[in-house]
Parts: structure tokens; C-alpha cells; sequence
């Protein structure tokens, strides 16, 4: 216990004793002399309390001071699991190549033959390791009803939207929901590295 904490429990138990002792000596004024025991409690209490407080609260303190202790920060979100799909988009539809290839200068003819290979590759990639199903069953242009208690998230609502649900409207897009997921890991190969560049000697 160090004198700092004492002086802080002792001074404030001391105002609160020379309080009591001048309400006491009001309220009657020869207390000090018919009961001296009744003097020493009323003015030696605050400073008893005074220092059992100064003893207890060095402990009290460390003990919050654990409690309020911050959390580490969360880890970022892993990534690999994301560039492992983009890999295989790569590997099996050479996705990445076509996005980042400028298609100004081709005819739309020539894109169309070049897009058939693309599509049919991306499209095994990811029925080979995502499985998806609609968000809502039925055709575009079919009419539907969305309760309340709707997901958001899930479902978008567009055009004009006001009141309280159900909202009657068209379906304009059925939505894609994943339902499983299986990335196989790429033993011993860098998720970063999307595709190897190729070096023909």
C-alpha cells in the first residue's frame, strides 16, 4: 500500500469526520462531554472505513484493470479459399485471361466462337466445386409474392416500392444461393499465383 493511496482513502474519510463532528456539535451541544463514545464513533468511523478502503482498493484495481483489458483485434478474413476459385475459373476457362484481355478491337462474331470455350470451361469449374439453386423458384416475368419477414439480403425488391409487405411484383432474376461448397486445397502451390506463367524453352 503505497502513502499515495493512503492520503487518497484518509482525506476524504477525514471531511466526512470533521463533517459529522460539527452537525453533531448543532444538533447538541454538549454531546462532547455527557457521551465521549458516542463522539469518537461518529468522527473515528469515516476514518476507519477510510483505511480499510485504502487497504482493499491496490486489489480491487488490478482486477478491473484485467477485466477492462481490449481483445486483440480480429484476424482479416482468409482469402485463399477465394483465390482457389478464381485458380480453377483460370485453369478450367481461362477466366482471368478473358477479363483482362481488351476485346475493342475484335469483331462480335469472333468473340462469340471465343466466349462458347470460356463459358463451357467456368461452368464445369464451379458446377465441380460450388452447387447453387435459386433464390426464389420459377421463370423470369412470373408474377410473385414476397411475404413479410423477408430476407433482404436475399431479396432485392426494385421499381416502386411502398407500403408494408406482402409486395406482389415480377420476378426479374431468380437469384443464386450456394448450398455447398468443396475447394479442394492446391497442395504446395500459392493461392496468389492464379496460374503459372509458361516459359517454352
Amino acid at each position: 500500500m503505497t502513502v499515495t493511496r493512503l492520503l487518497l482513502a484518509a482525506l476524504p474519510a477525514a471531511a466526512v469526520a470533521a463533517g459529522n463532528y460539527v452537525v453533531l456539535q448543532r444538533l447538541m451541544p454538549g454531546a462532547t462531554l455527557a457521551c465521549a463514545t458516542c463522539v469518537a464513533w461518529v468522527v473515528a468511523s469515516p476514518l476507519v472505513v477510510g483505511v480499510l478502503l485504502a487497504l482493499v482498493l491496490p486489489r480491487a484495481g488490478g482486477t478491473v484493470a484485467t477485466v477492462a483489458a481490449a481483445p486483440p483485434p480480429p484476424a482479416p478474413p482468409p482469402t485463399d479459399a477465394a483465390l482457389r476459385l478464381l485458380g480453377a475459373l483460370q485453369e478450367e476457362g481461362r477466366l482471368v485471361d478473358f477479363l483482362q484481355e481488351d476485346l475493342s478491337a475484335y469483331p462480335d462474331d469472333q468473340l462469340g466462337a471465343a466466349v462458347r470455350g470460356i463459358h463451357d470451361g467456368c461452368r464445369k469449374a464451379l458446377r465441380e466445386r460450388v452447387t447453387v439453386e435459386p433464390v426464389l423458384r420459377g421463370a423470369e416475368g412470373d408474377p410473385v409474392t414476397v411475404d413479410a419477414g423477408f430476407d433482404p439480403a436475399a431479396i432485392r425488391l426494385t421499381g416502386n416500392v411502398s407500403g408494408a409487405p406482402p409486395f406482389r411484383g415480377v420476378l426479374r432474376h431468380a437469384g443464386w444461393r450456394a448450398t455447398a461448397v468443396a475447394l479442394p486445397e492446391r497442395a504446395g502451390r500459392d493461392p496468389r499465383v492464379l496460374a503459372p506463367a509458361e516459359v517454352e524453352i
